[in-house]
C-alpha cells in the first residue's frame, strides 16, 4: 500500500486522497494572504505566508503538481529522478524542509520555435522542484495583489488574449504610436541583489530563493556558478522574473504626468499613455511619436537598474497605420470613410505572418511523421 506518515501523524494513502478538498483548504488560506496584501498589512502576510509553508496540505498540493501536473514533470534534474511512486510522493511531501540547501540545475538546451538557436533551461531536482511551487503558493497571492493592471504574462486567470485585448482598447479611440520592445535574456541577467530587495520577505524564505538562485548549473559534467539571472525551467522563476519587472508601468505613468499637455489634468494624461506587457515582451503606447522615444530612454535606464536591456534586433516603433506584431499576432489600424467608422479607421488584428509560417511547419512536419509512419507500417 502507498501509504506514509504525515506531519499531523496520520496515515494517508495517496491515490485516496480528496484533492478537491485540499484545494479549497489552500485557496481559503490564500485568500488571507491576498487580502492582508491589499491592505498593507505586512506583519499579517508574513504570518499566514509562514503557516502555509509549514502547512501538510500545501507541500501535497506542491509535490502533486510538480509531479503530476506540470509539463515537465518527466524531466529530470542533476538527481536524474524522472517520475515518483505514491509511496515517494508521500516521503517527499514528509521531508520538504525550507532549510535544505538547494541543489544546482542541469543544463538543457531546447529549440527556440522556427529557430535554429537553442534556449537554455535549468532543470532543478524533484527535490527543488517541489520546494519552488511550495514557496511559489505562499508568494504569489502577496504579489498578485500588488501587479500592475497591464501585466499579463505567467500570472493566474491571465492570457495573451488579454494583452492583445487590452491593446485594442488602448486604440481604439485613435491612432497612436508604440513602441514594441523585447528585454534581451530577461531571465538570464536579472541582478540578484536588486530582485531580493524588491521581494522583501521574511529571512527564511529570502535566504531559500538567494540559494535557488546562487545553486549553480551543471552542464554535461561541468559545474558553473550563476551570478545573475532565475533559470528558465524553475518553477519560481517567472514569478521572480515580474516581481523583477513590477513597477515599470507605473514608472511610465510617472513620466506621463510631467508631460505638458495643455487642457489634461494628471489623471488624463496617465490614462493617455500605456504600458503593456507581457513577461520579457511589451508596449509602449502614446499619440506623440517624440513621447513614445523618450519612454525608450527612460524604460532602458530603468532596466539597467535591475541588470537589463533591450533587445535592439526585437524593439522597434511603429505607427499603428503601418502595424506591429505583438505576441504572435499582427496589430494594423486602415483608413476608412466615415461611413464605416466614427474614427475614420478600423482595428485589424490577425495572427502575425510568422505564426502562420510556423503552424504551416508544424503541420508539415505531421504530415511527414504520418507519411513516415504509413510506409513502415507497410
Amino acid at each position: 500500500m502507498n501509504m506514509s506518515k504525515t506531519q499531523g501523524n496520520q496515515t494517508v494513502e495517496w491515490n485516496r486522497v480528496n484533492w478537491r478538498k485540499l484545494e479549497k483548504v489552500l485557496f481559503k488560506l490564500q485568500k488571507r494572504i491576498y487580502r492582508a496584501s491589499q491592505r498593507g498589512d505586512v506583519r499579517v502576510v508574513r504570518k499566514l505566508q509562514k503557516t502555509l509553508m509549514k502547512s501538510w496540505t500545501a507541500k501535497m498540493i506542491a509535490v502533486r503538481r510538480v509531479t503530476q501536473e506540470n509539463k515537465g514533470k518527466k524531466t529530470a534534474g542533476i538527481d536524474g529522478k524522472e517520475a515518483l511512486t505514491h509511496r515517494q510522493r508521500l516521503a517527499l511531501v514528509v521531508n520538504l524542509k525550507i532549510h535544505k540547501k538547494a541543489k544546482p540545475t542541469r543544463r538543457v538546451w531546447i529549440p527556440k520555435p522556427g529557430k535554429t538557436e537553442k534556449r537554455p533551461l535549468g532543470i532543478p531536482t524533484i527535490y527543488d522542484r517541489a520546494l519552488q511551487a511550495l514557496a511559489k503558493q505562499a508568494l504569489e497571492p502577496e504579489w498578485e495583489a500588488k501587479f500592475e493592471p497591464n501585466s499579463y504574462g505567467f500570472r493566474p486567470g491571465r492570457s495573451c488574449h488579454d494583452a492583445i485585448e487590452a491593446i485594442f482598447k488602448a486604440i481604439a479611440q485613435k491612432q497612436k504610436w508604440v513602441l514594441d520592445a523585447d528585454i534581451a535574456k530577461c531571465f538570464d541577467k536579472i541582478n540578484h541583489e536588486t530582485l531580493l530587495t524588491k521581494l522583501n520577505t521574511y529571512p527564511s524564505l529570502r535566504r531559500l530563493i538567494k540559494s535557488w538562485l546562487k545553486a549553480g548549473v551543471m552542464d554535461n559534467g561541468t559545474f558553473s556558478p550563476t551570478k545573475e539571472g532565475t533559470p528558465q525551467g524553475g518553477v519560481i522563476s517567472p514569478l521572480l522574473a515580474n516581481i523583477a519587472l513590477h513597477g515599470m508601468e507605473e514608472h511610465i505613468k510617472q513620466y506621463a504626468e510631467t508631460l505638458k499637455i495643455k487642457g489634461r489634468a494628471k489623471t488624463q494624461k496617465r490614462k493617455a499613455m500605456s504600458l503593456i506587457r507581457y513577461a520579457d515582451d511589451f508596449v509602449i503606447i502614446h499619440e506623440d511619436q517624440t513621447t513614445v522615444e523618450e519612454c525608450q530612454k527612460i524604460i532602458s535606464t530603468w532596466l539597467k537598474d535591475i541588470g537589463l536591456e533591450l533587445k535592439p534586433s526585437k524593439t522597434k516603433i511603429a505607427h499603428t497605420t503601418d502595424g506591429f506584431d505583438f505576441l504572435g499576432f499582427n496589430i494594423r489600424q486602415y483608413n476608412v470613410g466615415k461611413n464605416q467608422s466614427k474614427q475614420g479607421f478600423k482595428t485589424i488584428i490577425k495572427p502575425s505572418k510568422e505564426s502562420i509560417q510556423r503552424h504551416y511547419r508544424q503541420l508539415s512536419d505531421k504530415i511527414d511523421r504520418h507519411r513516415a509512419a504509413s510506409w513502415e507500417a507497410a
